[in-house]
């Protein structure tokens, strides 16, 4: 299943960009990362389907590493091909993409700056397709 980060805004030669760049390079299943302007632009098609959509968003569920890894693992054996995780802007996703959306995912009640999202999300996809593996990584307390 392609893991597949669709972000706003540019990233740029920044420590974020490093940490991304890390955890991209460990995932071991198929990975992409598309930015897209602030404004503007469209979001690309999905490249295979079917596909499930998560959006990135203060208003959407706290899911602990196991947890998301076991729902990568299930859309995955029901055979799902892509899973887009949204990233918005600065004042995140219209109702519209919302009510779309699969799930709507959040990382807590804080409010993280979008970069760091974006790294902090290819960390979660390494840690959860290495928690599907067995890979030692996840240390569960």
């Amino acid at each position: 299943m392609l893991l597949h980060i669709i972000a706003r805004g540019k990233i740029a030669r920044s420590p974020e960009e490093a940490l991304l760049d890390r955890y991209a390079r460990r995932i071991t299943w198929p990975f992409r990362h598309t930015e897209l302007p602030d404004t503007g632009g469209k979001v690309p098609p999905p490249s295979q389907t079917p596909v499930r959509e998560v959006l990135l968003d203060e208003r959407g569920k706290a899911l602990s590493s196991e947890e998301f890894a076991a729902l990568l693992g299930r859309w995955r054996d029901e055979g799902v091909r892509e899973c887009r995780f949204l990233i918005g802007a600065a004042d995140g996703h219209g109702d519209e993409a919302r009510a779309k959306a699969d799930l709507l995912l959040c990382f807590g009640q804080m409010t993280w700056p979008h970069l760091m999202a974006r790294a902090m999300l290819a960390e979660q996809l390494w840690r959860a397709t290495s928690i599907l593996a067995g890979h030692p990584y996840h240390r569960a307390g």
